[in-house]
C-alpha cells in the first residue's frame, strides 16, 4: 500500500462550486498545504487567491477551462486558458465540445484541445482533457482519447462532477487502455472514501480529483492508527512509560499491591 504522503500527491484538491467564497478558497489552500495534495482546483476567478494562498509550497493551482458545458467557443477557451496561466494557474482541466464530438466534428475537438493544449505548454502547464464520460458511448470515449492524445494533452479526464454520474472502474480502465502508458489519466467525480479512489488508481488512474480530499487522508490516518495499535503487544506502552521512569529517577509507574 502507497503512504498517506503518495496517496496526497496523486489528489487534486477540489472545490468548483459556485456559492464557493473567500473563506472557503482559503481553507482549501490551507488544507492543501498541510496534506501535500498534488492541487487544488478552484473556478478561474479565485486562481490568483489560490495562486497567493500556495505561494512558498509544492501544491500547483489548477483551473477549469469550458466549465462545466464544453460548449464555448473554441477562441473562448484559448482566451480562457492565457488568461488563467497569466493569473498563476499550473494546471488547466478543459472540457472538450460533447455535442462536437457526438456530431462527428473531431476536427474542430481536435484543434481545439491542441490550442489549449500549447498554451499550456508554453506556459510549462499541465493540460487535463474533461470528456464527461456519463454521456459518451464506449466509442466516443475511445475516439475523445485517441483526439487528446494525438493534440497533445497531459490527461484525460472522467467527468466535471456537475454531469449525470462521475468516474466509474469501467471507464478509468477503458481510457487507460485507450491512451497507453504514457499519458495520464484523472478519475474524478463521486470518489469520495479511500476505497473509491484504491479502485481508481488500481483501474489505471494517476490522478484522482475529489473534494472529499481530507475526509480520504484522515480515513488513512485513522487505518494506519489502528493498525499500529494492533501491533503493539500486550502491555507495551506500561513497560515502555515504567523503563523510562527508571532512567529518569523517578518513581515507578506499577501500582502498589
Amino acid at each position: 500500500m502507497k503512504t498517506c504522503a503518495d496517496i496526497a500527491r496523486l489528489i487534486d484538491h477540489s472545490l468548483l462550486r459556485p456559492e464557493a467564497s473567500r473563506a472557503d478558497i482559503v481553507r482549501l489552500c490551507a488544507e492543501a498545504r498541510q496534506f501535500g495534495f498534488a492541487s487544488v482546483v478552484v473556478n478561474p476567478y479565485w486562481v490568483p487567491l489560490a495562486v497567493a494562498e500556495l505561494r512558498g509550497s509544492r501544491v500547483k493551482v489548477g483551473t477549469v477551462v469550458g466549465f462545466p458545458l464544453g460548449a464555448s467557443r473554441p477562441e473562448v477557451k484559448v482566451f480562457e486558458t492565457e488568461e488563467a496561466l497569466k493569473s498563476g494557474a499550473q494546471e488547466i482541466d478543459m472540457v472538450i465540445n460533447i455535442g462536437a464530438l457526438k456530431s462527428g466534428q473531431d476536427a474542430l475537438v481536435e484543434q481545439e484541445i491542441r490550442n489549449v493544449a500549447a498554451a499550456c505548454r508554453r506556459a510549462g502547464a499541465l493540460c487535463k482533457v474533461i470528456l464527461e464520460t456519463a454521456l459518451l458511448t464506449d466509442e466516443e470515449k475511445v475516439r475523445a482519447c485517441g483526439l487528446a492524445r494525438t493534440a497533445g494533452a497531459d490527461y484525460v479526464k472522467t467527468s466535471t462532477g456537475f454531469g449525470p454520474a462521475g468516474a466509474t472502474v469501467r471507464d478509468v480502465k477503458l481510457l487507460r487502455q485507450a491512451v497507453g502508458p504514457a499519458m495520464g489519466v484523472k478519475a474524478a467525480g463521486g470518489i469520495r472514501t479511500l476505497a473509491d479512489l484504491q479502485e481508481m488508481v488500481s483501474a489505471g488512474a494517476t490522478r484522482i480529483g475529489t473534494s472529499a480530499s481530507v475526509k480520504i487522508m484522515q480515513e488513512i490516518r485513522r487505518d494506519v492508527s489502528v493498525l499500529a495499535a494492533s501491533r503493539k503487544p500486550p502491555g507495551a506502552v506500561r513497560k515502555a512509560k515504567r523503563r523510562l521512569a527508571r532512567r529518569r529517577h523517578l518513581p515507578s509507574a506499577r501500582p502498589r499491591r
